[in-house]
């Protein structure tokens, strides 16, 4: 089986060059663009299995490298990789098609399971409405619907309840939650998982007879349908 092939498109010389570094050593082939022009060339040249996206860059900036991609219908799965880490910017990279998104500063490790996480799931792209049982979460529209009903959510818990819907029947732990929701780190006594995944199950599970989201005792929680 060949190597995974990678690109690697980010400015900061120090930062490709550890993330270059780190990925020959975990059997990656890995390319580097220092910005947005040189990236659509050499995706238009190359294939790439998977492509680790910066968002501030000189010229195109990420946003338009992801647009570029998507209009072509090229679904090769894109991992932002950023310093801008408010809500807004987490949505808008989901709502252009990105597979994940990881704010820096960031663990090597924690990437390598991203991306691997990404590539098991297969490289097509994924849809933008996702769904489990009667939920659907419209991406793009920014939009929730259980048994049609149209959920009434905050940016906050729609984040929180796409971060689950694309890893549906994965159980998350409240580290990873908190990190991506949030970007924050916490104490395990802290309990504002807690208090959004209770917010989320008044609207999502509360007013049904099947409940989706479920508590894994000591670990964390999974959106999954359950006999």
């Amino acid at each position: 089986m060949p190597p995974v092939k990678a690109l690697i498109v980010e400015d900061e010389r120090k930062t490709a060059a550890f993330l270059a570094k780190g990925l020959h050593e975990n059997g990656f082939v890995a390319d580097v663009a220092e910005d947005g022009e040189t990236a659509l060339l050499l995706i238009r040249q190359s294939e790439y299995d998977i492509i680790i996206l910066d968002v501030m860059l000189p010229g195109a900036d990420g946003w338009s490298v992801m647009k570029d991609l998507r209009r072509r219908n090229d679904a090769t799965p894109v991992l932002f990789l950023t310093a801008r880490d408010a809500v807004a910017d987490r949505v808008r990279g989901l709502e252009m098609g990105a597979d994940d998104y990881l704010v820096k500063p960031f663990a090597f490790s924690e990437l390598l399971a991203r991306m691997r996480s990404i590539l098991r799931r297969g490289t097509g792209r994924q849809s933008h409405i996702l769904s489990v049982a009667d939920l659907q979460v419209d991406i793009p529209r920014h939009k929730a619907t259980r048994h049609g009903r149209q959920l009434d959510l905050t940016p906050k818990e729609f984040l929180l309840l796409s971060l689950m819907a694309r890893r549906a029947g994965e159980v998350l732990s409240r580290t990873l939650i908190a990190e991506q929701v949030w970007d924050i780190n916490f104490e395990p006594t802290a309990n504002v998982v807690e208090v959004h995944i209770r917010r989320l199950r008044s609207k999502v599970d509360d007013p049904f007879e099947t409940k989706l989201i479920h508590t894994v005792r000591g670990i964390g929680y999974v959106l999954e349908r359950r006999a």
